[in-house]
């Protein structure tokens, strides 16, 4: 009996811990799907965008001695401003523009930003805390890693809120903008000011992704590679659902951990990275809108 519970014990805490990770991933795929939401644009530079806010709350609190609470705060505002800057400067030239320019475009921003932060800070990875005991953490028998709980609250407050948000007047505003920017200029809206906004609160979005993400893993350049595990949630749930995004995120932590738990053993490491890769090919092959993703019918 004893052997046969310890053998159930190992995969339910990989699920558990894999459900919590893919929380963690669900809180970085919700800066793409609200941008996509908001713009029908797909951000690709929503992982340097991790990377830079995590870079700059480290940044708040080492250089200027703020406390972790008030770093956040100014950190959330500045990447903000950030998100903001790079609409106007850039992406506000490409309208009118093919989307695949546009794609190429925040590509590029993707690139150039995972560059621009070692360049500045340095390529040595920093450790980062914000007040998570490591302790080991039981529920029963599952051993649970306490920032992955954090993480997944945090994750699914902000999915409440982003939902509340397309529940009131400015929401509306944002769908409208999503479905058509002709139509949305011609009832008085400023489609400039809507997108603008999506891509400041993206950027504070991704400044709390960073900050937690960064108390798992440090803070360097690597953060930007979570683009992958989060365009795997976010085109999984549906580029254009808040809550898909995080249910796609449970799945995939779950398949990940699991996986990686059982094969990284026999063929020596890296099946996380595959399992991503995979997810989002079949989801791009057999269910391309994903699993909540609202579908576009045009009639030609």
């Amino acid at each position: 009996m004893t052997e046969i519970y310890a053998r159930l014990a190992y995969p339910a805490e990989l699920a558990a811990n894999g459900a919590l990770l893919g929380l963690m991933y669900a809180l970085v795929a919700l800066g793409i799907v609200l941008v996509y939401k908001s713009s029908a644009v797909a951000n690709l530079a929503h992982g340097s965008l991790v990377m830079l806010g995590a870079f700059v709350t480290w940044a708040i609190t080492t250089h200027l001695r703020f406390p972790l609470a008030l770093a956040l705060t100014a950190a959330v505002l500045v990447m903000a401003v950030v998100g903001a800057g790079i609409e106007r400067l850039a992406l506000r030239r490409m309208v009118g523009q093919p989307l695949i320019m546009i794609l190429m475009l925040t590509l590029g921003l993707e690139i150039m930003l995972r560059g621009l932060a070692p360049a500045i800070w340095g390529a040595s990875s920093r450790p980062f805390s914000i007040g998570i005991s490591q302790d080991p953490f039981f529920v029963g028998p599952l051993l649970i890693n306490r920032v992955y709980l954090a993480g997944g609250a945090l994750a699914l407050v902000l999915m409440l809120l982003l939902m509340l948000l397309f529940h009131t007047r400015l929401g509306v505003v944002l769908r409208a903008v999503s479905d058509d920017y002709v139509a949305s200029w011609s009832v008085g809206i400023s489609v400039e000011r809507a997108i603008g906004l999506t891509w400041a609160i993206a950027g504070g979005l991704a400044t709390l992704a960073g900050a937690v993400w960064a108390s798992v893993q440090g803070i360097d350049w690597t953060l930007s590679l979570l683009l992958l595990k989060a365009l795997a949630v976010a085109i999984l749930g549906g580029l254009d659902s808040i809550g898909g995004a995080v249910v796609a995120g449970l799945l995939v932590g779950v398949l990940e951990s699991v996986i990686s738990g059982y094969l990284d053993p026999l063929v020596g490491g890296g099946t996380k990275e595959v399992v991503a890769a995979v997810v989002i090919l079949l989801t791009i092959l057999f269910k391309p809108h994903g699993l909540f993703g609202r579908e576009i019918i045009e009639r030609v």
